[in-house]
Formats: C-alpha cells, sequence, structure tokens
C-alpha cells in the first residue's frame, strides 16, 4: 500500500503542487466542463474563453491547453440524464478513457461529487423526512470515485463537504488496486454566494433549499479549519480552500496545522467579478487577474484552481 509520502513523490505533476515555491504555471489547475448530449461546445456566462464540451471539442481544448503551458486540468462532469440510484458509467468510463489514451502526458483530476447527478440538484441524498442520509450518500460517491480511477482517471477531488468522504474514498481506492490515486478534498468549502457561473455550467443548481446543511458557514473559522484537520486525519494527499479569496486567511493556518499542501480554488463567481469590472473599464482583466494570483502566493497557497490557469504561463513570463 503507498503511503500519502509516496503518493505525493511519485510523479512531477504531484511535486509541484507539493513544493513549497512560488505559484507558477505548474501549480495551476485548469477545470473543464464535459457535457453529455451537447452537439456543439457551448459558451459559460461571465467565462469567457471558457466551455461546456462534449466528447470531441473537449480534446481539441485540452490540446489547446496543453500548448498553453497547462499540465493539470480539474474535469466535472456532467450527465445527460439525472438518477439517485445508478451512474451512467459508460459515459464516465468511455470519455475519461479516452481523454487519458489521447493525452498520456496530462494530469486528470475528477471532482467528485454528485450534484450533477441527483434530481435533487444536492450533493447527498436525504431521508423522507429531509435530513441527509449521510450511509447512501457516501456510497454513492466512492462508487463515482471508483468508477473515474478504474477508467483512468490520475486523482480525485471531493467536493461535497459530506463528514466521512475522505475515509470512504481511501478505502475504495485502496481496496480496488487504486492506492497510488492521491486524493484532493475541498477540505474547507463554504455556503457562498459566488458560484453561480459554475452551477450553470455542472447543471448542479438546488432544486430546493440551499447547502448550508452541509457546506460551511463563512463566519465559523474554527470549523472552517477542523474540517481541513479532519479529512488530513481521513487520509486527504491535499487540501484546499474554496472560495479562494474569502477563504485567504485560512491557507497559513490549515498548512501550518496539518503540514499537507494547501490550494485555493478561485472559483467561478470570484473569476467573473473580474470580467465584469474589465467589462465596464474599471480595470484591465488581465493586471486584475494576476493581482489576485500574487495575493494567492503571499498566502502561501500551495497550488490554484482557477478558470484563467491557460493563461498563466504568459501572464507569469
Amino acid at each position: 500500500m503507498k503511503t500519502k509520502s509516496l503518493r505525493l513523490r511519485s510523479n512531477k505533476y504531484l511535486r509541484h503542487l507539493s513544493e513549497s515555491g512560488s505559484l507558477n504555471v505548474n501549480k495551476m489547475i485548469q477545470p473543464l466542463f464535459l457535457v453529455e448530449g451537447i452537439n456543439e461546445k457551448e459558451p459559460i456566462k461571465g467565462l469567457p474563453d471558457v466551455y461546456r464540451d462534449n466528447n470531441q471539442t473537449i480534446l481539441k481544448q485540452i490540446e489547446s491547453d496543453l500548448k498553453s503551458g497547462v499540465s493539470q486540468f480539474l474535469l466535472f462532469m456532467v450527465p445527460n440524464e439525472k438518477s439517485d440510484t445508478s451512474f451512467s458509467k459508460d459515459f464516465y468510463q468511455s470519455n475519461i478513457n479516452q481523454i487519458k489514451k489521447t493525452f498520456p502526458e496530462m494530469f486528470l483530476w475528477l471532482d467528485t461529487c454528485i450534484c450533477s447527478v441527483t434530481t435533487t440538484g444536492h450533493c447527498c441524498h436525504f431521508h423522507p423526512k429531509g435530513t441527509i442520509n449521510l450511509e447512501l450518500t457516501l456510497k454513492r460517491l466512492s462508487e463515482l470515485a471508483l468508477i473515474y480511477a478504474d477508467s483512468g482517471a490520475d486523482g480525485i477531488a471531493p467536493s461535497d463537504m459530506m463528514d466521512g468522504r475522505v475515509f470512504s474514498h481511501r478505502k475504495i481506492l485502496d481496496e480496488n488496486n487504486h492506492s497510488h490515486v492521491p486524493i484532493m478534498s475541498y477540505s474547507t468549502k463554504f455556503k457562498s454566494h459566488f458560484y453561480g457561473p459554475f452551477r450553470g455550467a455542472a447543471d448542479s443548481s438546488p432544486q430546493f433549499g440551499d447547502r448550508s446543511g452541509y457546506q460551511l458557514d463563512v463566519r465559523d473559522r474554527d470549523t472552517a479549519i477542523q474540517t481541513s484537520v479532519r479529512d488530513k486525519e481521513e487520509g486527504a494527499d491535499l487540501l484546499m480552500v474554496k472560495p479562494g479569496m474569502t477563504a485567504i486567511d485560512l491557507i497559513g493556518p490549515i498548512k501550518e496545522k496539518t503540514g499537507l499542501p494547501t490550494g485555493a480554488y478561485q472559483v467561478s463567481g470570484e473569476y467573473a467579478s473580474l470580467v465584469y469590472l474589465a467589462k465596464e473599464g474599471f480595470l484591465d482583466f488581465e493586471d486584475g487577474l494576476k493581482e489576485t494570483w500574487d495575493v494567492f502566493r503571499r498566502a502561501g497557497s500551495s497550488f490554484l484552481i482557477t478558470y484563467g490557469a491557460r493563461i498563466a504561463k504568459r501572464l507569469y513570463s
């Protein structure tokens, strides 16, 4: 069984995310959206040059991104049909396998959540009385993580914020010959008003209520740090705060308490705010974007998930 420290040293991509140097293009991860059943790529409102791709256009996008210096991607997969009982395994297996066979030199992270799958749009299943059915939720999340790993995913990124999901993922991966597959946990993820463009892209808006029953309260610093500590204890290899700017004060404390590489997700609303400010002439988009990245560097972010990763090499040249 491969240990956490060995996993983080096992290839150049994970070493880039783990080393303590300044933020650079090798430490940036580009999100991608693969949507089943669309005929052509679709623009995402608020995120220029970011698209909902089909199984052909995503290959062209990855090829372009690799040429631009991106080496790591975070893939969100959006099936055509919603189901609370089963997964469209062929959609996941065939597409992940195709991407990895076409581009073996990339590192592919898979976001593990069920909000794009459930009929409710929530990241969990519920009991009839409306409470979270944690046992069923963890079972389905871990089944999805295994499907991803079996299909060729290089890393798993659980984003659901359910208690125990990292332990459950690590267990099912280790039991099925995937002890080499790292877990990059969304370990401190707040209920936030900055996720709007993403939810449209991933078709994951909740059909009722909100996610305050499982995502963190932005006012609660102690719990926010403790959830990252918990995920380390459950077996996470890398940790992450989300949204990046509104959790930026937590990056340093989490790294200090856990000793793990801790990054940030510059979420869709944060990125889109720069787009709209630039559109109104209040700032230069690239200057504003680079300023935010410099702040993440100053805060000690080990890596950054950002919709602008594909232009990072040019901005840092």
